[in-house]
């Protein structure tokens, strides 16, 4: 009997051990940037990388800052978004390892690099709006929290990732062993610039309630929630809706 119970013990150790090792390539996904063109890409040099950006230079007070979900690749949106927001110029990040930018994603590296960036187009347009997508909405709420942004949207959002990875694996302790906890909550309270948050209404991956959850973080008034009827998470981008939400709010 204690023989049996010794070995459950040591691979339940051995799975939260795993766990802890291998978390970040559970929780990124790094894809290749789909646009290439060296007009329409920035690089920018923090001290221990390389960041890729994609861009469309625009000359003029308004831009647009992305942050894109786990397995985005942001470039993919150029198109569109230079279709939909003609007046602001556009900075699309790539996360580290994502799109040909150096080094390996993490929590730590997204907000500093996300802090540099914002420095950077802030030199050149005084109002700059931050949008972050599904993970990206915890690196841009941060941002917003911590810099002279213009406004916010956060697509996708959550309360925070610790939260919906130890929903997701209710028998490891991962609140002990989480690394990368992405808690927009401690932020929302903070964010006083005109927000709006856009969710799907079949969203598979982020629940309703903890998108909720956040939305009512903020001091009322400062947010507005709207929701894309028909969509999931991943497909929400496809929908016509989305983009007419995203412009509506840079209004």
């Amino acid at each position: 009997m204690y023989i049996a119970l010794a070995a459950v013990v040591t691979i339940y150790l051995g799975i939260c051990l795993a766990m802890f090792v291998f978390q970040r390539s559970l929780l990124y996904y790094p894809q290749p940037r789909a646009v290439t063109a060296a007009e329409s890409t920035m690089a920018l040099h923090v001290p221990d990388a390389q960041l890729m950006v994609t861009v469309r230079p625009l000359s003029g007070p308004k831009a647009i800052i992305y942050f894109g979900g786990n397995g985005e690749d942001v470039s993919a949106n150029l198109a569109s978004f230079a279709q939909a927001f003609p007046h602001h110029a556009l900075f699309l990040l790539h996360y580290r390892g994502y799109g040909g930018s150096t080094g390996h994603p993490s929590e730590r590296a997204n907000n500093s690099d996300a802090i540099a960036l914002f420095e950077n187009v802030h030199a050149k347009h005084a109002e700059v709006a931050i949008i972050g997508r599904s993970l990206g909405s915890g690196v841009a709420i941060r941002l917003a929290a911590e810099t002279p942004a213009s406004r916010l949207i956060l697509v996708t959002p959550y309360d925070s990732i610790e939260e919906i990875a130890a929903a997701e694996y209710p028998y490891v302790p991962v609140r002990l062993l989480l690394l990368d906890r992405y808690q927009s909550w401690k932020y929302a309270p903070g964010i006083k610039i005109p927000t709006t948050i856009i969710a799907a209404q079949n969203d598979e991956v982020i629940p309703r309630a903890s998108t909720e959850k956040l939305f009512g973080r903020f001091h009322p008034g400062v947010a507005s929630m709207q929701v894309i009827a028909g969509v999931g998470h991943n497909d929400i981008g496809a929908k016509g809706d989305y983009l007419e939400a995203l412009a509506a709010a840079l209004q």
